[in-house]
């Protein structure tokens, strides 16, 4: 009877869960802080304190509740880019702390994953990693060159949730070490919400809808997304008025404790955005798990409102998409993995609705 129950190393049985080894190859590692690497999804980040921290360290409990001051360790949007001619990538990095969860792959709360670029296009997904459970280290292969010999441009996300106390991508040594491709939008495309923002629950980091946006669109990623607690305080979003983007994209209906509060917070936290970039783009995005009851329809009406009365003013740089548009018609209930958090099915039919409404507004700007 014991040997019916026993746990089982499934790397023992089938191969392709085995994690596999660096081989013979010498190593050289560079801290991701450091150039020619080039760190992103850290606009507040200073090279010289080292802190891997989503919003202004000065920002109190009495401007942001504490959940965003907790939430702002994890990683989520985080990115480091670079171009090199190595045969082979690897990693080593420590985490901050263990972060599984019962309805979320490690792969995406903790893992890391990469892609590459080998003729300039779109980055095409190459490999991920993760720790193994209860584990906060990791080192190990993370990309393999589909151009041997050639320079390929690198993106490597870190996790969607946890955060990281040191991350060290390695070279084979001899290899050239070069600063990354220039972006074809220079500015960050900042995306400010719920849990659903922040990437759960994508499979890996790069299945996040926010990253998907990016990919296509070649421009660098801000992701303010911070589960359960984003409530549309004035304080950030004047920090987030300061920054140089190409849009703003905001959804923290989800977190709003009620529906006067979305009412109360929705549209003066656009206001303020407005007010110090008169024409950013932005896109207002209602819940994506779209129920017919009264207390949606409400959250949504209150979402549509801030929007029309925008375009009333002569606002013709913003955008409404209507959450129950962004899961489509067809198979909603295959999209979410407990009826709200989009699986990464979900998140491919968030991107496949807000790309083209993104590449229009951005374009309205150029």
């Amino acid at each position: 009877m014991a040997d019916k129950h026993r746990i089982l190393d499934i790397s023992k049985i089938d191969q392709n869960f085995s994690a596999p080894g660096i081989g013979s190859f010498t190593m050289v590692y560079t801290d991701v802080r450091k150039a020619p690497l080039e760190l992103e999804g850290l606009p507040w980040f200073q090279r010289n304190k080292s802190i891997f921290y989503r919003i202004p360290r000065s920002m109190k409990e009495k401007e942001l509740n504490r959940g965003i001051l907790d939430l702002a360790w994890h990683t989520s949007g985080v990115c480091v880019r670079f171009r090199t001619d190595s045969p082979i990538l690897s990693i080593r990095a420590k985490l901050a702390y263990s972060f599984d969860m019962n309805h979320m792959p490690r792969a995406g709360s903790e893992g890391f994953d990469s892609y590459c670029s080998p003729d300039g296009d779109v980055p095409l997904y190459n490999k991920t990693v993760q720790p193994n459970r209860d584990q906060t280290e990791i080192e190990a292969l993370l990309g393999i060159s589909p151009k041997k010999g050639s320079l390929c441009d690198w993106l490597v996300n870190f996790p969607l949730y946890g955060g990281v106390e040191s991350v060290e991508i390695g070279i084979v040594k001899g290899s050239r070490l070069e600063a990354p491709t220039p972006h074809r939008i220079a500015r960050p495309i900042l995306f400010y919400g719920s849990s659903i923002t922040q990437g759960g629950c994508a499979s890996r980091p790069g299945n996040a809808y926010t990253s998907m946006l990016c990919r296509a669109l070649d421009a660098p990623q801000i992701n303010l997304g911070f589960s359960g607690s984003a409530r549309g305080e004035t304080a950030l979003a004047r920090e987030i008025g300061k920054l140089p983007l190409s849009a703003f994209v905001y959804d923290y209906d989800y977190n709003a404790p009620s529906a006067d509060h979305l009412a109360e917070t929705h549209e003066p936290f656009f206001r303020i955005i407005r007010e110090l970039q008169p024409d950013l783009p932005i896109l207002m995005l209602s819940k994506c798990d779209y129920r017919d009851d009264p207390e949606c329809n409400r959250r949504r009406e209150i979402i549509r409102t801030t929007f029309r009365n925008a375009r009333k003013r002569g606002d013709r740089n913003v955008c409404f998409i209507d959450g129950e548009t962004l899961f489509g018609r067809k198979m909603r209930d295959a999209c979410t993995v407990d009826g709200i958090h989009p699986n990464d099915l979900g998140f491919y039919r968030m991107y496949k609705r807000i790309l083209p409404a993104l590449r229009k507004i951005l374009k309205k700007r150029t």
